[in-house]
């Protein structure tokens, strides 16, 4: 079968009622992903849906899931499942079953979510009467299947959204144990925005002749993303952030850090600056994540501090810029971090600060895109090995021209005959007021790469 592409969301064979919804909901017409893949979902063929982030991936598969369960026309008997969509975090899971109970509106159709950071008797509870449509994260999924809260024998429909980290090894094991649950005779549907070669090779496990639509090349960045890339030390990319943010007033703005420690420690920091901030990440409880979600939804603060749970499904139209203040050591993390912005036809910008230590994973992204990113800022540092030149070991250091007087600088041998001068000049920063210490007493004892993790 061709691929199809129609103007609008009438003629892809979807429930009226939930026309009506997506019409009160201002969508008229169908996104390159939507209107190529609903057509063959409603036909109950199984699909690889490749596109960027921000194109509607949810709607592309929802819409054709609802539009045939809404046809069964009977409810669902007592814990049992009839579509299972797994996504990695519970921000993904909130946004897909938002946007799922937005599209089934007045429609007889049970759409729960279920997520760890919440009471599992509440949860069962509300699974106790069957459900037609349950979104997930693995891990709580499986709390609830060993607590006999559900079963997936009469489960006909897996969706797996963001299908890359789904199958990554963090993941595989608890799909794994999840899959062989549910009936072999089901139509299965991955969606994604990267999909590299060892993750599609593990995807076709998963399907049965599937039809593969690729909207675009997979792990390119949205058109609409201005990219850049501002070259800095570890010690002075806070003020260098502080300095981005301030020409941007009331725009809201996703920083990424790599750690948990470290966004609480940069946002504390950018509070103390007098800006408006807020930090999620994997330590906070889920209430926690939700008021600051809605808090920075509302634009009642106007910076976003995250690691990587905010990479994936975050959806807020209105987020103008996304910050990597660290860049991501798994390279296809970049392509979804900066498709926070540009979304909903809108321009956004990314800025990615790189330190000397981070200049393996820049190039890694670079390859995993298959483009440059142009250069912004700063002089691009030497390549060739992790460590960083003496004198910018110091990740995590707050520079600010308020923190006291500049330290003193220790002088550097002088080089042997013959040795080249350049590579000495190019070491550290240029000298002005916020240059982190050389050398002192608050350099970590291990390279900061060791402390990676999220």
């Amino acid at each position: 079968m061709k691929d199809i592409f129609l103007e609008n969301f009438d003629n892809l064979g979807l429930a009226p009622m939930l026309l009506q919804n997506l019409d009160g909901l201002g969508l008229h017409k169908p996104t390159p992903i939507q209107a190529k893949s609903i057509p063959h979902i409603v036909r109950g063929r199984d699909i690889l849906g490749l596109a960027q982030t921000g194109t509607g991936k949810t709607a592309a598969f929802g819409l054709p899931m609802l539009t045939r369960i809404i046809a069964y026309g009977k409810r669902p008997t007592p814990k049992t499942v009839r579509a299972l969509v797994l996504a990695p975090t519970r921000e993904l899971a909130s946004q897909i079953h938002d946007n799922l109970a937005a599209y089934a509106k007045d429609a007889p159709v049970r759409i729960q979510r279920v997520v760890g950071g919440a009471s599992l008797n509440v949860q069962a509870e509300r699974l106790a009467k069957g459900c037609d449509v349950l979104i997930a994260t693995p891990g709580r999924l499986i709390d609830l299947i060993e607590r006999r809260a559900l079963v997936l024998s009469e489960t006909k429909y897996l969706v797996l959204d963001e299908a890359d980290q789904m199958l990554d090894i963090g993941f595989i094991h608890a799909l794994r144990r999840i899959a062989k649950l549910i009936p072999e005779k089901r139509q299965t549907l991955l969606f994604s925005a990267t999909m590299p070669k060892l993750m599609e090779e593990l995807a076709q496990s998963y399907l049965k002749d599937p039809v593969r639509i690729e909207v675009a090349t997979a792990g390119k960045a949205a058109d609409k993303i201005d990219q850049g890339i501002h070259f800095t030390t570890q010690g002075e990319k806070a003020a260098l952030l502080a300095e981005y943010v301030s020409r941007h007033p009331g725009e809201l703005a996703v920083v990424f850090n790599r750690t948990k420690h470290g966004s609480d420690k940069l946002a504390k920091l950018l509070d103390k600056w007098g800006f408006s901030v807020t930090a999620i990440h994997g330590n906070k409880s889920q209430g926690q994540r939700e008021r600051a979600l809605a808090a920075f939804r509302a634009g009642e603060v106007q910076i976003l501090v995250a690691t990587d749970v905010a990479a994936r499904g975050l959806d807020i139209p209105q987020v103008a810029h996304v910050y990597n203040y660290d860049l991501p050591n798994v390279p296809e993390n970049y392509v979804h971090r900066i498709g926070r912005t540009a979304r909903a036809g809108r321009d956004g910008r990314a800025v990615a600060f790189c330190g000397p230590m981070e200049m393996t994973d820049l190039r890694a992204i670079e390859a995993a895109m298959g483009a440059r990113i142009p250069v912004i800022g700063g002089e691009v540092h030497p390549e060739g090995g992790t460590r960083p030149p003496p004198g910018q070991q110091n990740r995590g250091k707050k520079p600010h021209r308020s923190q006291g007087p500049k330290p003193a600088r220790v002088a550097q041998p002088k080089p042997a005959s013959g040795e080249a001068k350049p590579a000495q000049k190019r070491r550290g920063p240029p000298r002005g007021k916020g240059k982190p210490a050389q050398g002192g007493g608050d350099a970590p004892k291990r390279p900061a790469r060791a402390q990676r993790g999220h």
